[in-house]
């Protein structure tokens, strides 16, 4: 029998052909970056695995301890409180500057890109040290408070102030949501206001009644990404204050963090990454069915 030659004319310029080859990066980095080290990672949750050391393999033994960890535990309460607090205050002030921005006035489209550019910076390793340094003893913070006649503050050193320094530092991050919400506004129909407004409603009235029901489906999508993001907080308490004051900012990412690259402890490490999965997965479920109470849509006039 004669041997069928592959005709590489006809593969190269089939159709699918270049289909195949503008997706391989993304399926090369998918594979390689993502779903490989995934697969790696449930894996060494189930190990004792240390850097440099071979893995032994005992079970579910990590996240049996992670349940009588104290620091795992208070790393979880700080997360969340943290996640509680700045979460809803982002998105208040996001769609206050929004509402503010998106009103007819000179200068609207410079000060709305001014006001983005702390979230193309804010998560940086440079800024967390403006902050750290705004906030230390000698600070700028207590620059001011000394010439208004108060007393110095550690805010770097009380459990409250520190909690406090880094859920502002995550407001200030609020232009991504702003943009968003400004988008949203914009495309509320003037006909509902013109309506309200006939009908003798006020601003309040006519925020509550009108703006918030329209923009709900938006506030649930920058409530669900702000929250995955609040979650993943690590920069911060990285530089700022390194988990402390006792414990009192020692975010979740954090403790994976020390125990992964710190303590070797990588096979610990991944099953809390496996943990906060689970969690992020659940809180997220949550928000899902929880937002047809109070989500708006077409659908619901």
């Amino acid at each position: 029998m004669k041997e069928q030659k592959i005709n590489w004319k006809k593969i190269l310029y089939h159709n699918n052909t270049v289909g195949y080859i503008f997706s391989f990066p993304f399926l090369f980095g998918f594979f390689a970056f993502t779903l490989i080290p995934v697969l790696v990672s449930m894996y060494y949750s189930m190990t004792n695995y240390k850097l440099g050391q071979n893995p032994v393999f005992v079970g579910l033994d990590n996240y049996r301890n992670l349940f009588t960890d104290d620091r795992f535990l208070n790393s979880v309460k700080v997360t969340l409180i943290y996640v509680i607090t700045s979460v809803p205050s982002k998105l208040i002030f996001a769609l206050f500057i929004a509402y503010l921005l998106t009103q007819k006035r000179r200068g609207v489209t410079f000060y709305r890109s001014l006001y983005y550019v702390p979230s193309l910076i804010g998560g940086s390793i440079a800024v967390a040290l403006v902050w750290k340094t705004i906030f230390s003893r000698k600070g700028l913070a207590n620059t001011i408070l000394a010439s208004l006649g108060f007393p110095k503050l550690s805010w770097l050193g009380e459990p409250h102030l520190a909690m406090g320094i880094l859920v502002l530092m995550s407001v200030w991050q609020f232009g991504s949501s702003m943009i968003i919400f400004a988008a949203g506004l914009k495309e509320i129909s003037p006909t509902y206001y013109e309506a309200a407004e006939i009908d003798g409603a006020d601003k309040w009235q006519r925020f509550t009644a009108i703006t918030l029901p329209c923009l709900s489906p938006i506030i649930l999508y920058n409530l669900i990404m702000q929250t995955i993001t609040a979650f993943m907080a690590f920069t911060q308490a990285f530089v700022i204050t390194q988990g402390g004051p006792n414990d009192s900012t020692n975010f979740y990412a954090l403790y994976v963090y020390n125990h992964a690259f710190k303590w070797s402890n990588m096979g610990y490490a991944s099953a809390m990454s496996w943990v906060m999965l689970a969690l992020i997965s659940i809180i997220t479920f949550l928000l899902f069915k929880t937002s047809k109470f109070w989500v708006f849509t077409e659908a619901d006039q």
